[in-house]
C-alpha cells in the first residue's frame, strides 16, 4: 500500500472499505466547504454493520465498456445476481462490434440473467446522459471522467449525489454482493477472456463511406434544430480584444467551459449550444461576448462605438486593419474531455483568443487553433473589461514568431505586457490565418 501512486482524491479500494468512516468524514468536510453547508453528502450513512453499501454501479464508454472489461465483469456476475434491493447496475458496451461479440459468446446473456441493465453503445453517464443517481445516492463507475454535476446532481436545488470512479471488476464484485463495496481480488472467478473477433459487416452494412466517392447530388436532411455554422472571418493585420472573463481557479475544465449533459441536445445547433458557454463558471460571459461581437459587426459597417473609440484613443492606435474580438483568461484551461465545443462555442460568440499561464491538455490548445482562437501564454494579471491590442498579429503568426507585445487599456490607462505562442506547424499557422479549420479546408478546394 505504501508504494501505491494515486491521483488526487484517490484511494485504494481496500482502504476505503477498511477506513470508510475516516475517509467519508474528510470528503463530507470538503463538501461542506465547497457548498457552504447548503447540501450534505451523508456518505457515512452508507456504512452498515457488515460494510459499505452503494446504490448504483456503472460500466460504460470508451474506458469502462471495453471488451476485456465487460468479459471479466460478466465472468464475476455469471450464475450470481445483483439482488432485489436498492442497488442497480448498468453496462454500456463501447461499440457495436464489441456488443455483437459479447452477444455471440454469451457474456451479455450471463449479465442479463444476473440482473444487469444492458444499455446502448454510448458514453452514457460519462457524457451526462442516463443513469442519473437519485438524491443522496452513491454511484461507483468505471467511466473515463467524473466532472462536477455530470452525475446529475443540482446542488442549487438542494440535491446532490456522489460518484466514485473505480474498476469494472470490483463494480461487478460489488453487484453480486447486493451493493456491498467489494474488491474483485476477493472474488474467485475465471478471468480467461475469449478471443475477440472484429466483424466489419456491422459498419459495411450500415455506414456510408464517402471517401473517394462523393455524392454531392444527395442533399443532407436538416431538422429544425440542425443549423449551419456561422461564417468565421480570417485573421486581420491587428486585433483588439476585450477580456470578458477572468478565471483564477487553478484549473478550468472543459465541462466548465461548456457544460455537458443537458446541453447535448443542441450539439447540432452551434448558436444555441454557445448560449451555455461558461454558464456554471462565469454566467455573464455570453452577454459580454455578444456585446463584443455586436461591436465587431458595427465596425464592419463602418461604425465604431464610443466605448471602442475611447479604448483606441487610450491605446493611440487607428481602427484601420483591425478587428474586434473577445478573449478569456484562465490559469490552466482545458482539463478533461476532448470535446471541441469548449473552443467552438467561444468562437461562435466571437471569441478570438485565450490567455493562460499554461494549457491543461494539448488537445484543448489544438481545438483552439482549429477554431482560429489564438492560444497565448502570459503571466500578466488581467482584469475583466481590459482591452488588449495585439499589433501585427497576422504577420507574426505567418512568420511563426513566438513573442507578442500586448498594449492594454484599463480604465483609461495604458499598460504594457508580453505574451507568447508556442511553436505552430505550418498547417496550424494557415488554419489561424484563414480563421478556422473549416475555412482552411474550404480554401484548398
Amino acid at each position: 500500500r505504501k508504494t501505491a501512486i494515486l491521483p488526487s482524491n484517490g484511494y485504494r479500494l481496500i482502504d476505503v472499505i477498511e477506513n470508510a468512516a475516516d475517509i467519508f468524514n474528510s470528503v463530507e468536510a470538503d463538501c461542506k466547504k465547497l457548498f457552504g453547508g447548503k447540501v450534505s453528502l451523508k456518505l457515512k450513512d452508507k456504512i452498515k454493520k457488515d460494510g459499505v453499501y452503494v446504490e448504483q454501479g456503472i460500466i460504460a464508454g470508451c474506458a469502462g465498456g471495453t471488451y476485456d472489461n465487460i468479459c471479466e465483469a460478466a465472468a464475476i456476475l455469471k450464475d450470481n445476481n445483483t439482488g432485489k434491493g436498492a442497488f442497480n447496475i448498468s453496462v454500456y458496451p463501447s461499440s457495436q462490434p464489441i456488443n455483437l461479440e459479447l452477444t455471440k459468446n454469451g457474456r451479455l446473456a450471463d449479465m442479463i440473467r444476473a440482473g444487469v441493465n444492458i444499455k446502448s453503445c454510448f458514453c452514457g453517464p460519462c457524457f451526462g446522459a442516463g443513469d442519473v443517481p437519485a438524491n443522496g445516492e452513491l454511484s461507483i463507475r468505471h467511466t473515463t471522467r467524473n466532472f462536477e454535476s455530470r452525475e446529475g446532481s443540482k446542488p442549487t436545488d438542494g440535491q446532490i449525489a456522489s460518484v466514485a470512479l473505480m474498476d469494472a471488476r470490483s463494480i461487478a464484485a460489488t453487484a453480486i454482493n447486493g451493493g456491498k463495496l467489494t474488491c474483485a481480488t476477493d472474488i474467485d472467478y475465471n478471468n480467461a477472456v475469449p478471443e475477440y473477433h472484429f466483424d466489419t459487416a456491422i459498419y459495411n452494412n450500415k455506414v456510408y463511406n464517402g471517401w473517394g466517392s462523393p455524392k454531392p447530388e444527395n442533399g443532407l436532411i436538416y431538422g429544425p434544430n440542425i443549423t449551419e455554422w456561422p461564417s468565421i472571418n480570417a485573421l486581420t493585420d491587428n486585433i483588439l480584444l476585450k477580456m470578458v472573463a477572468v478565471i483564477n481557479d487553478p484549473v478550468t475544465t472543459t465541462d466548465e467551459l461548456i457544460p455537458s449533459g443537458e446541453t447535448s441536445s443542441y450539439r447540432s445547433n452551434p448558436l444555441k449550444l454557445a448560449e451555455f458557454t461558461l454558464s456554471r463558471k462565469v454566467p455573464e460571459y455570453v452577454g459580454r461576448a455578444k456585446a463584443v461581437q455586436k461591436a465587431e459587426n458595427q465596425r464592419q459597417q463602418g461604425v465604431i462605438s464610443e466605448e471602442y473609440a475611447a479604448a483606441l484613443a487610450t491605446l493611440n492606435v487607428s481602427s484601420e486593419g483591425i478587428s474586434f474580438g473577445s478573449a478569456i483568461f484562465a490559469n490552466k484551461p482545458g482539463d478533461g474531455s476532448a470535446r471541441e465545443q469548449a473552443a467552438s462555442c467561444q468562437r461562435v460568440l466571437g471569441g478570438s483568443a485565450n490567455f493562460a499561464k499554461e494549457y491543461a491538455t494539448k488537445r484543448y490548445r489544438s481545438n483552439l487553433i482549429n477554431w482560429g482562437i489564438l492560444p497565448f501564454h502570459t503571466e500578466f494579471e488581467f482584469e475583466t473589461g481590459d482591452f488588449v491590442f495585439v499589433p501585427s498579429v497576422k504577420d507574426k503568426i505567418a512568420k511563426g514568431e513566438a513573442n507578442y507585445s500586448l498594449i492594454i487599456a484599463r480604465n483609461g490607462v495604458k499598460l504594457m505586457a508580453e505574451a507568447t505562442i508556442l511553436p505552430l506547424t505550418q498547417e496550424e499557422k494557415e488554419i489561424i490565418l484563414t480563421g478556422c479549420l473549416m475555412n482552411y479546408y474550404g480554401a484548398r478546394k
